[in-house]
């Protein structure tokens, strides 16, 4: 078993071109100074907080798959994909655009997102040093869906938390109709003393800010995030609603 730096595992990956990871590997999700190779801030106001986007017709920055991609992203067909986790109700609204037709809507694409519960943990994965909580058996906060005429695709989910040495973050695969990869990316929070991501640190059954990696620090995302940044609007009480647009070359 070898362990690895975090930041040379990502290095070593290419952040801009990495569109898959061969083997699933194992990463303790509350710390992520370490990987185990297994072979297995700005925002609008404390009611809406947005990012800047990119108005020019190019694909989405390509992203780390990450170690933990969902394993039969083709069994979890849902849109509500809380399952059993807790915490500030969210929803997720992704809309991707073909860039090979002027920027038009896709329909047809096929989208899986996943994400860390608010502890920092994600399903199928677990039981080790790496991730001692053990949910190897759980598929919550992952989920399939199919764009429609809009080339949009919406997501029922929780807040993510965030965990050691990442910004808070959902990651994204995208292939078209054909099951062919067209994108692996990550999506970006807007950050802020009032952003959704301070107020849902601060919330109950959350870990708070202490320790947290900002954008600008992230392995990931420290390159920039002018077109991974997502728009987000609501609040703790009433729940959180993220949009964003990703443009593929399909």
């Amino acid at each position: 078993m070898k362990t690895i730096d975090r930041k040379g595992f990502l290095k070593t990956l290419g952040l801009a071109g990495v569109t898959a990871v061969a083997a699933p590997i194992l990463i303790r999700c509350g710390s992520d100074d370490d990987i185990t190779d297994t072979t297995t801030g700005s925002s609008s106001g404390s009611g809406s907080s947005s990012g800047s986007s990119s108005s020019a017709c190019s694909v989405t920055n390509s992203e780390t798959e990450g170690p933990f991609p969902t394993k039969s992203p083709s069994t979890l067909v849902q849109t509500n994909i809380v399952g059993d986790r807790t915490g500030v109700p969210f929803t997720i609204a992704i809309t991707v655009q073909n860039i090979n037709a002027s920027c038009a809507n896709l329909q047809g694409a096929i989208v899986d997102i996943w994400h860390c519960d608010k502890d920092g943990n994600y399903s199928e994965y677990g039981g080790t040093t790496m991730q001692t909580a053990d949910y190897t058996s759980y598929h919550f906060l992952r989920g399939r869906q199919t764009t429609d005429a809009n080339g949009k695709v919406s997501f029922t989910s929780i807040f993510p938390g965030w965990y050691q040495s990442r910004a808070t973050h959902i990651h994204v695969h995208i292939y078209n109709s054909a099951g062919q990869s067209l994108l692996v990316t990550q999506i970006a929070f807007p950050e802020g003393s009032d952003s959704a991501v301070v107020q849902v640190a601060s919330s109950t059954g959350y870990k708070g800010m202490s320790g947290y990696t900002y954008n600008a620090s992230d392995n990931v995302f420290s390159d920039g995030t002018s077109n991974e940044m997502s728009t987000i609007t609501g609040s703790v009480s009433a729940g959180y609603a993220l949009t964003h647009t990703i443009k593929v070359s399909a």
